[in-house]
């Protein structure tokens, strides 16, 4: 269950990046103005970052401590 979660997270922030990434390609080509969006893109990234970041160290830290516990 961890495993897919950590994927689903994974996969989310790699469709942002990319979506982010096309929106830097057409402020370059200046399709777009970017005057206020790479301000706002560069904060969005770094909110998101770092809530998943504290999401995949709950998880992580969730499952080692649920798991089935070694036998001694």
């Amino acid at each position: 269950m961890g495993n897919s979660i950590k994927r689903i997270i994974s996969y989310l922030l790699i469709g942002v990046i990319l979506i982010f990434t096309v929106i830097a390609l057409l402020g370059i080509w200046e399709i777009i103005e970017l005057e206020e969006i790479i301000r706002k893109m560069f904060l969005s990234l770094m909110v998101i970052f770092a809530a998943s970041a504290v999401i995949l160290f709950i998880f992580s830290v969730m499952i080692k401590d649920s798991g089935p516990k070694p036998e001694q």
